[in-house]
């Protein structure tokens, strides 16, 4: 599986940015892709995932970004969105694409990982 992200930059806060995740190779067994985020010093963080069961997409999220970032999923385009709105400073950090199989909570087979993206919120 590879993951391309694409969409990171610099903006002021109170701005907008919107990630991009293509995922492509063998995804058949993947069902939830997400972002998680490292800012210096810190560790890699939980951002938001949004995982397919059945016909239904179930949204996690973490608490500070809850109400101003919303994921979403193109499944004919085995890509994942992460619409960032009302950005701050703390939202600076390197962000990461993340894709795996996950059924009623327990990780499957390999967690696959794309390539830095880096935010960051400045005035």
């Amino acid at each position: 599986v590879q993951l391309q992200a694409s969409g990171g930059g610099s903006v002021q806060p109170g701005g907008s940015l919107r990630l991009s995740c293509a995922a492509s190779g063998r995804i058949f067994n993947i069902n939830n892709m997400g972002w998680y985020r490292q800012a210096p010093g810190k560790q890699r963080e939980l951002v938001a995932t949004i995982t397919n069961i059945a016909k239904e997409s179930i949204t996690d999220y973490s608490d500070s970004v809850k109400g101003r970032f919303t994921i979403s999923r193109d499944n004919a385009k085995n890509t994942v969105y992460l619409q960032m709105n009302s950005l701050e400073p703390a939202d600076t950090a390197v962000y990461y694409c993340n894709a795996k199989r996950v059924v009623k909570g327990i990780i499957y087979g390999s967690t696959y990982w794309g390539q830095e993206t880096l935010v960051t919120v400045s005035s």
